[in-house]
Parts: C-alpha cells; structure tokens; sequence
C-alpha cells in the first residue's frame, strides 16, 4: 500500500504543478475550476494506468521510448501559447477573461500529465498489484493535488497579477523540459 501510495504522490506531482500554474494564470480560477481540474487529471490519471496494464508487456519498449517526448510537446504547446499571450497584452487588456477552463485544454493537460503513469501501468503488468485499486489510488492522489494546488496557484495569482500568465506558461515549459532531460538522462 505504501509503495502503491508513493507511486501515485511522484506521478501526481506533474499535475500539481500544472494546476498550480493554471490557478496562477486563468483569470477568475475558483473552487468550481479547480474541482472540475481535478476531476479532469484525477480521471486521467486512473485510466491510463489501467490503459498502461492492459497494454501490457507487448508494447512497453514503445511508450517508455516516447513518454517523454510527448509530454513534453504537449506542454511546451501549452506553456508556450500561455507565454506568447502574456507578452502580447499588457495588464487588463485582451478578450473577456475565461471564468473556466476548456474541456479541451483540461483535456490536453490531463494527457500531458498522465503519460507517465501509462508507462507506469505497463510495469504494473508484470508485478503482482491489484491494477484497479493501484490505479483508483493514483487518480484520487492526483485529484487531490490538481484541486490543492489550484486553489494554491489562485492565491499567488493574486500577488503577480500582471505576469501570472507568463509565470504559468514558463512552469509547464520547465515541467516540460525537466519530462525530457529525466528521460534523456535516465
């Protein structure tokens, strides 16, 4: 249980992070968007397990090869749209600020942050665990952490109003690139 705990706390930490810098950056972030955050990374984060073990041993030399590449695409897409739109409006200016998050960008996040515990369920496919309780653990972990650390990233937005956008989208650029030089180097 306890390994099965620190499994889900190391893969959740990328949506922590992610959630942190959406708190920060979507104008308006609340209790609302950070539940329907969580919800989102939290059911990502149980099926891809389940999705990893069902792959199983077949098709594991394949995603550990590019688990990283992807997540850090995805994110440096994201990061990058995010730094791109702070450099180009100064404070207040711009659209009508999004009291929400969009399915799809919460989509694409939850992708983002949950390739790793795919590779994670292929590994899973060869230990003795019980994949349905493993992966239910590792998608409230992620739960957790998404709503905690957007409530947290709603409250430093309100110290860094002007750049929280440019902040944000550095943080999952950074995320990113930590993705890939870990596996790179690893």
């Amino acid at each position: 249980m306890v390994e099965i705990l620190l499994i889900a706390v190391s893969l959740a930490l990328d949506a922590f992070a992610v959630s942190v810098s959406s708190g920060i950056s979507v104008p308006g972030f609340g209790w609302r968007q950070a539940v329907r955050m969580g919800l989102y990374f939290g059911l990502f984060q149980f099926a891809m397990p389940l999705i990893g073990w069902l792959l199983g041993s077949s098709v594991s030399q394949y995603i550990e090869a590019v688990d990283h590449w992807v997540a850090f695409g995805l994110l440096a897409l994201i990061g990058g749209r995010m730094i791109w739109g702070s450099l180009r409006k100064g404070c207040g200016e711009g659209e009508a600020a999004p009291a929400d998050l969009s399915a799809r960008r919460l989509a694409v996040l939850a992708v983002a942050t949950s390739i790793d515990a795919l590779a994670v369920g292929v590994s899973m496919a060869f230990m003795r665990v019980d994949i349905l309780f493993s992966a239910a653990v590792i998608g409230v972990v992620a739960f957790g952490l998404s709503v905690v650390g957007g409530l947290l990233g709603r409250r430093l937005g309100c110290l860094f109003q002007r750049r929280a956008e440019l902040v944000g989208g550095l943080v999952l650029v950074l995320i990113g690139v930590k993705i890939l030089a870990e596996h790179l180097a690893g």
